[in-house]
């Protein structure tokens, strides 16, 4: 695939740090911990469900997938980021680049898509729980687990490509930690309009209508508990729904105002600090939110470590 432009490669600048700057050597320690912590918790979310036979149920089979696209997630993006803040050379190849992108926005989308099936899951299994394992047994998980991969490729596939139709003809410098689009975008001279018809189709397909379809799900579900007679019983099935709402409230709203906020170099490190938190902080804190609210997860992993 033919790229139109004259840039053979990029400059990433994260936060505009010097090497003798004391916020440089936090950020080191920062990244450097949260990508550690970060794969620690969510492969052993991965390894409980794995070996307890009791929690091999569609609900977290979703969850473990999720662990699976959160460890991703953090690999395409911090290591590099590292490399670049010890060694100081910020220089990433035109193909580099877009071979990152291209597994963000697989990561990103398939994230999306394995939250808004496990607002379903929860749905299902609070409005109608009679029929739940009707509904979502295990061929019918797998293969919406296979679908969610399958969207991600494709998706990435169509977003890259629209970025391949870009001109950079003017500066190679993207004010980010890793090749993200928006800061692609700062810096084309032209060949936007795919991009922005694909944007906008997206944030439709993948932004609006999981959000909506999540929100009406959440109205049926609290009206439904709000029926439950027993407390034991509300606070049990509200305790499992607040986790994933708290998950999806921090992942859509870190994520609608990376790209709401105007691209310019005033709102720069603001927009730099909610792409750290979408892109690095929620894929950690996605399994502690889960595990700590969870009773099961916690009684397998003190068996697990009996």
């Amino acid at each position: 695939m033919e790229s139109n432009t004259s840039v053979l490669e990029f400059h990433i600048l994260p936060f505009f740090i010097k090497a003798d700057n004391k916020l440089f050597i936090f950020s080191i320690v920062f990244f450097f911990l949260i990508y550690f912590f970060g794969i620690l918790v969510n492969f052993i979310i991965i390894t409980v469900i794995f070996v307890d036979p009791h929690l091999h149920t569609p609900m977290y089979l979703f969850l473990c997938n999720l662990s699976i696209i959160d460890i991703c997630y953090t690999t395409i993006i911090v290591p590099k980021l590292l490399y670049i803040l010890l060694s100081g050379n910020n220089t990433v190849s035109f193909t580099q680049c877009f071979i990152q992108m291209y597994f963000v926005y697989l990561a990103s989308t398939t994230e999306i898509t394995v939250i808004f099936i496990m607002a379903y899951d929860r749905y299902v299994a609070i409005c109608h729980p009679l029929h739940y394992h009707r509904i979502l047994n295990k061929k019918i998980s797998i293969i919406l687990i296979m679908i969610t991969w399958i969207c991600g490729f494709l998706n990435s596939l169509l977003f890259t490509s629209s970025i391949l139709k870009m001109f950079f003809c003017s500066s190679s410098t993207i004010h980010q930690i890793f090749c993200d689009s928006k800061a692609l975008l700062n810096i084309a001279c032209s060949g936007t309009e795919l991009f922005y018809i694909v944007l906008y189709t997206e944030c439709f397909i993948f932004g609006l209508c999981p959000v909506i379809c999540n929100l009406m799900s959440y109205v049926q579900i609290i009206r439904v508990i709000l029926r439950i007679k027993s407390k034991d019983g509300r606070k049990k099935a509200f305790s499992t729904c607040s986790s994933h709402l708290m998950v999806m409230v921090i992942y859509y709203g870190s994520c609608v105002a990376v790209y709401l906020i105007p691209g310019s170099d005033r709102y720069a490190l603001l927009e730099q600090i909610f792409t750290v938190l979408f892109s690095t902080v929620v894929p950690m804190l996605n399994p502690l939110i889960y595990s700590l609210r969870n009773n099961e997860i916690k009684n397998s992993l003190w068996k697990l470590l009996a």
